[in-house]
């Protein structure tokens, strides 16, 4: 995008950019779906620079005054970005603080309290894919609008089910609020892609994802006094009124984002393609309109198209899955295990639990630099590495009998320290792996599929801590019950650290793929310019080398297109065996992934018949 676009009426802004898109659709249309957004990989630097394979024209530097305009337009982004995702994040940990209240005030057991927990998690096993599904095809104002809704609404029900003493309307409050909080993270990261994709991702993104962090911290941390201070629903207010502010901002947004977009010069979504697309028919200028829409159709994406995005992919997805299982369910139990295992007052385990997510507030800015700074270096796998390790050594310490190890605080340290960065790592992974508009389809996907295991493992877990004794017929779940969850934390970690080394194996091997291919392209090349000195082109060479754009050609799109495009050697030696071997691997997980959903759903409702609001009947 150049630079004095940023500075023009809205309607000039929007035809530059589409005209510029027209130009460019043959070109790219190849790698837009199979180039990463990013060109260096999770290992580091490619093996050939980017300016070698995609030489772009040189661009006059900006006035200093458009720049910081600019700059200045995507911090209002960020801002608003950032603001989306409060009022869910301080609900989703409003919970966990209070459930012993609930539990001695509701008479809930362990498992109806993992049910209301699962409840919320149990729609973002489906709902992240339609967010990245409707983000690309209807925008992210109209989805994030329809999601902080949403929100708002669960949170409303959650708030009269507590008022009423009633497990089952607050199990159905949270089962509406689930529906809306995981597309409002794909769309809240999938805006900040949009505007700083070449502007410092890494620290844009942890700030995103800070501030939600940071809602969760301060929820964990006041829940339990807030019942002290102003009444038990004084937390449930609070989370209501976030809620409310969450979508009075994102209204905001809406109405303000095209002068967003045109001032900060982000790229152009299907939506407003189509927009544009409008726009020229109204003036009855037919061809360029159904010019448009053909490229806004190229920029939609269905989730058949999911299978095309490699074996990498899928690896990160195996990873996701099993964070789901070791981070979400023990944020939300561990104040209950500190306060039983350790015989802590519940003020105060509460008040230790909370420092769990007190790590993102300090580690995601440092992560996000370390990432735009080491973009070129493996940082992001050393830092997977590091996190894996250390959530690891904090299980291990829980698991340990309590009398030897007498404190938790070594394991609060630890974990908050690796889970500290970790979540901020699985989004800016997404743009090295998968091309730029599949970005909001993979974080639905990374979203749908961790919160699966997060809704599987919680409920599991709800079920271990309420297993009885033979002998005596009464929970156990204080002792034993306590020690097989963390036992299987334990084991579900270590099984996380081997999907981080194979993530990096497969990584590793499709980077020595490219490498060769890339080095088998340039010695054909070579040959044929050194054959092209002596012998004149066919007119079919000619028309394989030569692109013709979509609105004729002038003086400079007769250069663009006059070499060989990087996209068609890629499209020579991208599209063989290997590529429908891998995408074929991609079917079968689309099965497994949905076999999984489909479990985590008939694992819930199963559990939430049989045992939820079982007291109540008995009553």
């Amino acid at each position: 995008m150049s630079s004095e676009s940023l500075h023009i009426p809205r309607d000039d802004y929007h035809r530059q950019s589409c005209d510029d898109l027209l130009l460019s659709d043959n070109e790219d249309e190849y790698e837009s779906d199979h180039g990463p957004a990013e060109p260096d990989s999770i290992l580091g630097a490619c093996s050939v620079p980017e300016e070698e394979l995609h030489p772009q024209p040189r661009k006059r530097l900006s006035p200093a005054a458009i720049k910081r305009r600019a700059t200045f337009i995507r911090i209002l982004a960020l801002l608003c970005a950032c603001c989306l995702s409060v009022g869910s994040h301080y609900a989703s940990y409003v919970l966990g603080p209070l459930k012993s209240r609930i539990g001695r005030e509701l008479g809930a057991s362990h498992t109806e309290f993992s049910l209301l927990i699962s409840a919320f998690s149990l729609n973002s096993t489906w709902t992240p894919l339609l967010g990245g599904i409707l983000a690309s095809t209807m925008g992210t104002t109209f989805t994030s609008i329809l999601a902080t809704g949403i929100i708002f609404v669960g949170q409303i029900i959650l708030l009269i089910g507590d008022m009423m003493g009633s497990l089952r309307l607050m199990a159905f409050g949270m089962f509406v609020f689930g529906l809306g909080v995981s597309p409002v993270a794909v769309v809240q990261e999938t805006i900040i892609v949009r505007f700083f994709k070449s502007h410092g991702l890494g620290v844009s993104m942890a700030f995103g994802l800070i501030v939600g962090k940071g809602a969760s911290f301060v929820s964990a941390r006041t829940s339990y006094p807030l019942t002290q201070w102003l009444g038990p629903r004084a937390p449930f207010y609070v989370a209501t009124g976030l809620a409310f502010m969450s979508l009075f901002v994102n209204l905001i947004y809406v109405g303000a984002s095209k002068w967003l977009i045109d001032g900060a010069g982000a790229e152009l979504e299907a939506a407003d393609i189509n927009e544009e697309a409008a726009r020229r028919r109204s003036i009855h200028n037919i061809s360029e309109a159904q010019a448009l829409e053909k490229v806004a159709k190229k920029r939609q994406v269905h989730l058949r198209d999911i299978t095309k995005l490699g074996d990498v992919f899928w690896s990160y997805v195996t990873l996701n899955v099993l964070c789901g299982m070791i981070w979400s369910p023990f944020t939300h139990l561990a104040a209950n295990i500190i306060e039983n295992r350790y015989g802590f007052p519940e003020g105060e385990a509460a008040n230790d639990a909370s420092y769990l997510l007190a790590g993102s507030l300090i580690f995601y800015p440092i992560c996000g630099f370390l990432v735009d700074r080491f973009k070129h270096k493996p940082v992001i796998v050393l830092l997977l590495l590091l996190s894996s390790t250390l959530t690891l050594i904090s299980y291990g310490w829980l698991a340990l009998p309590p009398n030897w190890t007498k404190t938790p605080i070594p394991a609060i340290a630890t974990f908050a320290f690796g889970h500290g960065f970790s979540p901020l790592l699985l989004v800016v992974i997404v743009p090295k792996i998968v091309p730029l508009k599949y970005v909001s389809t993979a974080l639905g996907v990374h979203k749908s599929l961790e919160q699966c295991g997060s809704t599987i493992f919680q409920t599991l877990a709800g079920l271990a801590l309420d297993v009885r004794s033979k002998k005596d017929k009464i929970p156990i779940g204080n002792s034993y019950g306590i020690q097989k969850l963390l036992n299987s934390f334990v084991f579900l970690n270590v099984l996380q650290l081997f999907s981080i080394i194979l993530l990096v194996w497969l990584q590793r091997k499709q980077d020595q793929e490219t490498a060769q291919r890339q080095a088998s392209g340039t010695n054909r090349r070579s040959a044929s310019r050194t054959s092209s000195s002596t012998a004149v082109k066919s007119p079919r060479s000619q028309s394989e080398d030569v692109e013709e754009p979509l609105l004729g050609s002038g003086e400079s799109s007769s250069r663009r297109y006059s070499t060989i495009s990087t996209t068609s050697r890629l499209r020579r030696w991208r599209d063989d065996v290997s590529f429908r071997r891998e995408q074929k691997r991609g079917e079968v997980f689309v099965g497994l992934s949905t076999a999984l959903i489909a479990f985590a759903w008939v694992l819930f409702l199963g559990t939430a018949y049989f045992r939820l609001g079982k007291h109540e009947k008995e009553a």
